[in-house]
């Protein structure tokens, strides 16, 4: 690629993952292109269509998840809490970009690929090693959990006045895949009504994803309708204005 090409692809990674925290994943292409300095054209060449441009925007995220997962199966923590930690940490990075569990959600295995493919490696040896311990049940796979996450996490965004909605439906969850619901190892409360409100490796803000929310309310300065979850570090998007 040649060194202006290369430039005009940077550019369009950095607007890009500050408008989709800034305004959601349905932000207009044309909008990304102009903050970036160059034309929808130019967009469209480097990124053929929204699916291209969010798949190589959450691989840096996705990696980020990957290496908790890696960090956690090093560890001599309970398989199936440690499966749960991830989980969690999966839905937090999630509410970082309004709209993500949507999309990974309702998009094909064609798209978005990098992504799906580096989560459910990631989550796969953390599941196996619970299933292998006994205390999850065999027939689960991490493609279900993850989707079953990205559907509270959606579920959390669509009703911002119900601040148990995600404490509640993740237990839910965790206690039907356990082998014996009600047992194992202590849960925790399921009154926390944002993935980021539940402590775990990614509820802790990093100085990269602290930087991120900085460069997001640059963002939306020069657009003037920031929303104001844009500045924390961890905290799930508050819902844009209707």
């Amino acid at each position: 690629m040649r060194a202006d090409a290369q430039r005009n692809y940077d550019r369009l990674l950095h607007e890009a993952k500050q408008a989709f925290i800034v305004h959601g994943t349905e932000v207009p292409l044309e909008d990304i292109a102009r903050h970036a300095g160059v034309g929808v054209g130019t967009l469209y060449r480097h990124f053929p269509d929204r699916y291209a441009l969010m798949n190589a925007v959450f691989e840096q995220e996705v990696e980020k998840i990957a290496e908790e997962a890696r960090q956690l199966v090093a560890s001599e923590d309970d398989p199936t809490e440690a499966l749960i930690a991830w989980l969690r940490a999966v839905a937090v990075h999630s509410t970082m970009y309004r709209g993500l569990s949507a999309a990974i959600m309702e998009a094909s295995d064609s798209r978005m690929p990098a992504c799906k493919t580096r989560l459910r490696d990631a989550g796969g040896m953390l599941l196996w090693r619970a299933q292998q311990a006994g205390d999850v049940k065999p027939d689960l796979r991490i493609a279900d959990l993850l989707k079953l996450t990205s559907a509270i996490v959606l579920a959390a965004e669509k009703d911002p006045e119900d601040r148990g909605v995600f404490g509640r439906l993740m237990s839910l969850v965790i206690d039907g895949m356990r082998t014996h619901p009600g047992q194992g190892g202590p849960q925790r409360p399921a009154t926390g009504g944002t993935p980021d409100e539940a402590s775990g490796p990614a509820a802790s803000g990093d100085p990269a994803t602290a930087a991120g929310r900085a460069d997001a309310d640059d963002h939306a300065d020069a657009d003037g309708t920031a929303r104001s979850a844009a500045r924390t570090t961890t905290g799930a998007p508050a819902p844009a204005a209707k």
